[in-house]
C-alpha cells in the first residue's frame, strides 16, 4: 500500500504543500500541480482543498526561481525572456530545472521509488507555463502516467514534435483553452498530439487561457478525472459520476 505523502519526505529546498484525500481516505493517488507563470502555490493549494478528489494526495509545488525585479511570484523556465512587440514574458524559456525537479526529485525519487506508487497513479495539472512544466515532465516517462491536464499549456519547443505514432506518449492529456487570445491554437493542439496517443481538447466560449471560471468550464477537468483516477473502494453510495 503507498504511503501518505508528507512534505518531511521531500526534499528542503522544494516548496511544497501537501492536501491529503478527503476523510481520512487512503492516498490512492496523487495529483501534482503547478501554478502559472508569475503566481506562488498558495492559490493552488486552495484549488486541491477545493477539489476533495476521493482518495487523491494533492502535492501543490511553487516554481524553483523567482521572478526578478521584485516582481514577486516564481516560474518553472531555465530562463527569463520578454517578448517586446507585447510587452509580455514569454512562457517557452526551456524546462531542464523544473523537470529535474518535478520528474526527477518529486515523481521518481519519492513517488515512485520512496512511497511505492504505480505510474498510472500519479496525474498532474498545471496552468498555463505550469500546464508546460508538466507536458514536459510527463514526455519522459515511458510508462502511463495517470493523466494530464494543461490549462493554457501547449508543448514546449524544446520536446520533439515530429514523433511518429508508435512512438506517442501513452499518458493521456486534457487540454483546455480560450476562443481567442490562447496559447491552445490549431497549431500548438497539434503539436501535442504528435506527442501524446490521447489528447482531449476543451474550447471554452470565452476569450483567453484563464482558470475555470464556473462549473461548466470546470466540468470537462472533472469528468476527465472521473475517468482516470484509481479507487480501492469503489464509487461510494451517493455520489455523482460523470460518464
Amino acid at each position: 500500500m503507498s504511503r501518505q505523502p508528507v512534505t518531511s519526505d521531500f526534499p528542503a529546498h522544494l516548496h511544497l504543500s501537501i492536501v491529503p484525500p478527503p476523510s481520512r481516505q487512503p492516498a490512492v493517488n496523487v495529483l501534482v500541480l503547478l501554478h502559472g507563470l508569475g503566481d506562488t502555490k498558495e492559490p493552488f493549494t486552495t484549488l486541491a482543498k477545493q477539489l476533495s478528489l476521493p482518495e487523491t494526495a494533492c502535492i501543490v509545488l511553487q516554481a524553483p526561481s523567482p521572478l526578478p525585479f521584485d516582481l514577486g511570484g516564481f516560474h518553472w523556465g531555465d530562463d527569463i525572456a520578454f517578448n517586446q512587440s507585447l510587452g509580455t514574458m514569454d512562457y517557452d524559456t526551456g524546462f531542464e530545472k523544473s523537470n529535474s525537479i518535478l520528474k526527477g526529485d518529486i515523481i521518481e525519487q519519492i513517488l515512485l521509488n520512496k512511497y511505492g506508487y504505480k505510474p498510472r497513479n500519479i496525474l498532474l495539472f498545471g496552468f498555463g507555463q505550469g500546464g508546460m512544466a508538466a507536458i514536459a515532465a510527463a514526455s519522459g516517462f515511458k510508462s502511463e502516467l495517470g493523466g494530464i491536464v494543461s490549462v493554457g499549456g501547449p508543448l514546449p519547443s524544446s520536446l520533439p514534435g515530429t514523433l511518429n505514432s508508435e512512438e506517442k506518449n501513452k499518458t493521456s492529456v486534457i487540454v483546455l483553452g480560450g476562443s481567442s487570445n490562447t496559447l491552445i491554437t490549431q497549431s500548438t493542439l497539434g503539436e501535442i498530439k504528435k506527442a501524446f496517443q490521447e489528447v482531449e481538447y476543451v474550447k471554452w466560449s470565452r476569450p483567453g487561457d484563464g482558470m475555470p471560471k464556473n462549473r461548466e468550464e470546470m466540468l470537462p477537468i472533472m469528468k476527465f478525472f472521473a475517468r482516470r483516477l484509481q479507487s480501492r473502494s469503489g464509487v461510494p453510495d451517493g455520489a455523482v459520476e460523470f460518464g
